[in-house]
């Protein structure tokens, strides 16, 4: 099978197309053939080498999988050849997405939402799980609460837009002003334009000097020191982000706030409550680009250089005949 290969930190470069093994279906796991995976941050930061000692050279990364059951191993009953699934691979345990086929276990993989075509459903399992976890699991966001979320024209913003929605809740996020129309298109009530005014100010003016009841953080930077300043009493913030500088926390005491880290969980569980969002029209992924399998190291390119206008997710057409509604972008 034809797959991508990472063979040594660093740039895009790095990538190569090649042949190896097909894999095959031990017990309780399922051989799926992957239609279309998508790319994350979390897929830059493996490449450049952010998190060596997890990663075995060469590798197979990737972090989403929207395809089809070709075969199932000894043991499994919840899936058959033929079936439409969608998945997110176990992070740091095994090959990933960017391959022709990928092998799984059973209780990871949920039946793919029938409305959503592959690279819709591809580009929408690490980036939804993770919105999941953080905004309901974490955060337990409720009904009629106001939620901050950093970053709402991203992968996993512009879902956590909509998850907040569903769950009831008041969505304040951040984005340039070039944003503004597609994140009220997710759901937002309220946008700021980060670039034009300080957030802090736009959000306790927008709350009444209240402040909101959750921040979700998907930016970093010195979002977790400055979270207090705009959280509610007994506010949560929840971070997705690689803490990589100093955080000063002194002042969300005063808050009795709680802090959450979110490195997201893979079960089928997750995914059958997404599913059920999904058919409901209230989730709907958003693909802002779409490529092929072998012009993974372009797509790396466009999502990591931030300044270029993408808006949601960049998809990958491991199967090109299996949506005929193809966008080739280029960065």
């Amino acid at each position: 099978m034809k797959a991508v290969t990472l063979n040594s930190f660093g740039g895009t470069d790095a990538f190569i197309l090649r042949e190896v093994p097909k894999p095959v279906p031990g017990p309780g796991q399922v051989l799926v053939r992957v239609h279309a995976t998508s790319i994350n941050p979390l897929d830059y930061q493996v490449r450049r080498g952010d998190y060596p000692d997890l990663v075995q050279l060469p590798a197979i990364t990737g972090h989403d999988v929207s395809g089809v059951v070709e075969e199932v191993g000894p043991g499994v009953t919840a899936f058959a050849p033929g079936d439409e699934v969608w998945y997110t691979p176990q992070i740091f345990e095994g090959p990933g997405s960017y391959a022709e086929y990928h092998v799984a276990a059973e209780n990871i993989i949920g039946k793919k939402p029938a409305s959503l075509s592959h690279l819709e459903a591809a580009s929408l399992t690490l980036v939804g799980g993770t919105a999941w976890e953080a905004l309901v699991v974490r955060a337990a966001l409720r009904v009629g609460e106001t939620v901050l979320v950093h970053g709402g024209a991203g992968g996993v913003g512009h879902v956590a837009i909509q998850v907040a929605k569903a769950i009831g809740a008041r969505v304040i996020t951040t984005v340039r002003e070039a944003n503004f129309d597609f994140a009220r298109s997710m759901g937002a009530d309220v946008v700021i334009d980060y670039e034009a005014e300080d957030y802090v100010d736009a959000v306790m003016r927008e709350t009444g000097g209240r402040g909101v009841d959750v921040v979700f953080d998907t930016i970093g930077g010195d979002t977790l020191s400055r979270s207090p300043d705009v959280l509610a009493q007994l506010g949560r913030v929840v971070s997705i982000v690689d803490i990589a500088r100093p955080q000063n926390l002194v002042q969300a005491w005063g808050k009795n706030a709680s802090y959450h880290f979110v490195f997201t969980r893979q079960n089928r569980g997750k995914l059958d409550e997404l599913s059920a969002l999904v058919e409901r029209g209230q989730l709907k992924p958003y693909v802002g680009a779409t490529y092929t399998l072998a012009d993974i190291p372009l797509a790396h390119a466009r999502l990591e250089s931030r300044d270029n206008g993408l808006r949601g997710k960049v998809a990958i057409a491991v199967v090109p005949t299996a949506e005929p509604d193809i966008r080739q972008a280029r960065p």
